[in-house]
């Protein structure tokens, strides 16, 4: 969602070009994006795109003490996960972070809190991210490997002829996917290839798949189906905004999680509020439309019922510095 100049370059430049940094009332130093990825470099988009449908990541500079915490780490949020209620549709919220800029750590914190009070999934909620900007994250990262093992858990312990996935996932976007950078240790690609194959493989097909990125609408094809729920933060070969590091929110995740789904209306009332502020907020700062994608499938409105009978009543209030603000710096 950082719109860099001659995005159709990232494969070069995406590692330097992104730059984090946190708020400079802050004492913290967040992680920073100071070098290029070792593998990218010097190979074709094409080739990009197919490391990406085949998940390849990398770790580099990683000690061995480092790695050891990460495993306890998503050892014990996995280990925390509820298993599912006999008779009950229960949802399962996986919300990610896959970028270590502080935006995307806010967003997906918050978010999962959002989604869990929304769909009563106290207990069934994981969260993956790095740094909020306050310090060192003590959640596991949201790499690839991670998502993976998210996604396989909670199909360990949903049935899914009852349950949901509801999978938020917020970082920076790529033609060919969802970015995965961690400081100057972590980098990788989840393409919509990726993670078709990773749900069809678990049997999840009851799911609401939420993506913060640009070009996010690669997603929609793919993962659209007739029991599932898909909306992305652009369409495929648009940006969207408002990623800055010391930002609380990008603007899907703020118009979506932190305005229309804290409301008691459905998703669908939810995904056009959604589309309707981004567009006020997008002509207010005359940026080129990103096109946001709402897809719902004809049969996911037996599961959204369900979900939605528990759903609360009360409003609750946005949280975090407005999105829209960002327009005001100008």
């Amino acid at each position: 969602m950082g719109r860099v100049a001659g995005v159709l370059k990232w494969l070069t430049a995406f590692g330097v070009a992104l730059a984090g940094a946190g708020s400079s009332a802050q004492q913290y130093q967040p992680p920073q994006h100071t070098q290029g990825p070792p593998f990218y470099g010097n190979i074709t988009p094409e080739q990009g795109a197919m490391l990406a449908d085949m998940g390849l990541s990398s770790e580099r500079d990683r000690t061995a003490r480092w790695t050891l915490a990460e495993h306890r780490r998503l050892d014990h949020t996995l280990a925390a996960v509820q298993p599912q209620r006999k008779g009950v549709v229960d949802a399962y919220v996986v919300a990610v972070a896959l970028d270590s800029d502080p935006v995307f750590g806010r967003e997906a914190r918050e978010a999962g809190k959002v989604l869990a009070r929304r769909y009563d999934a106290a207990g069934r909620t994981i969260v993956l991210a790095g740094t909020d900007g306050s310090g060192d994250s003590t959640l596991p990262r949201g790499s690839p490997d991670n998502i993976a093992a998210a996604l396989a858990r909670v199909a360990e312990v949903m049935d899914p002829k009852e349950d949901v996935l509801i999978l938020y996932t917020t970082s920076h976007g790529a033609p060919m996917g969802i970015v995965y950078n961690d400081g100057d240790q972590g980098y990788g690609m989840i393409s919509p290839q990726r993670l078709w194959t990773m749900l069809g493989a678990l049997g999840i097909e009851r799911r609401m798949v939420l993506v913060s990125a640009c070009f996010s609408g690669v997603f929609v094809p793919l993962l659209s189906n007739v029991d599932s729920v898909v909306i992305t933060a652009s369409s495929d070969d648009r940006t969207s905004f408002g990623c800055q590091a010391d930002s609380d929110w990008t603007f899907f995740g703020d118009a979506l999680i932190n305005h229309a789904l804290r409301k008691p209306q459905d998703i669908a009332a939810a995904g056009a509020e959604a589309v309707r502020l981004i567009g006020e907020w997008e002509t207010r700062g005359q940026l080129k439309p990103s096109q946001p994608q709402v897809s719902i499938g004809a049969n996911a409105g037996v599961w959204l019922a369900a979900l939605d009978r528990r759903r609360p009543k009360e409003v609750t209030a946005p949280v975090g510095k407005p999105a829209v603000s960002l327009l005001d710096a100008k």
